[in-house]
């Protein structure tokens, strides 16, 4: 869900919520008012009295939405089944200034898969940021942590922060270069 843009919100309860792009925590007060201005991969960008502010799709009902539901596998899953939705995981995490996932921004740059029986599974990744001073940093690295470890048989992950090589345009994908207006 892209939009709808520039919603209204009234917070139904105290909520956990991230400063962007700074990254600091803090609790949004029960009442406080904001606008809505992206809601996208299942977290959601408020802003409030010139701020914005990243609430965390576990947050939802915070704001009158609905928490995501969990990503499921069929029975008899594939490898490629399970690669597949690990992939679809990490595509549902977006920075929460450019309405693009981090797929398509070209921020990961390795997801490695090890079985570790029992249809356990490790998955450790290796991302990067758009510019290496931003302070969202460890929060997309624990967004796209937690939501790959929401896949079933998932059961351990890493995220590793990398600079090298450092992130360009290049790396995006067409369609992000599109939306983006660099192509």
């Amino acid at each position: 869900m892209r939009g709808p843009h520039n919603e209204p919100v009234i917070f139904q309860r105290d909520c956990d919520a991230v400063m962007i792009p700074g990254g600091d925590t803090g609790t949004i007060p029960m009442g406080a008012e904001g606008v809505l201005t992206q809601a996208l991969g299942g977290s959601f960008t408020v802003y409030i009295q010139g701020n914005l502010f990243r609430i965390a799709g576990v947050d939802a009902d915070a704001i009158g939405k609905e928490v995501p539901e969990p990503p499921t596998l069929p029975e008899n899953a594939t490898e490629k089944d399970v690669e597949d939705l690990i992939w679809a995981q990490i595509a549902t995490c977006y920075d929460p200034e450019i309405p693009i996932n981090i797929v398509e921004l070209g921020l990961v740059y390795e997801c490695n898969i090890t079985p570790l029986g029992f249809d356990e599974r490790q998955v450790d990744i290796k991302m990067t940021l758009t510019a290496p001073g931003c302070g969202m940093g460890d929060v997309l690295a624990d967004d796209v942590r937690d939501k790959v470890l929401m896949v079933p048989t998932v059961v351990q992950t890493s995220v590793e922060i990398v600079f090298d090589p450092p992130w360009n345009y290049d790396m995006m994908s067409e369609a992000a270069k599109l939306q983006t207006g660099l192509l």
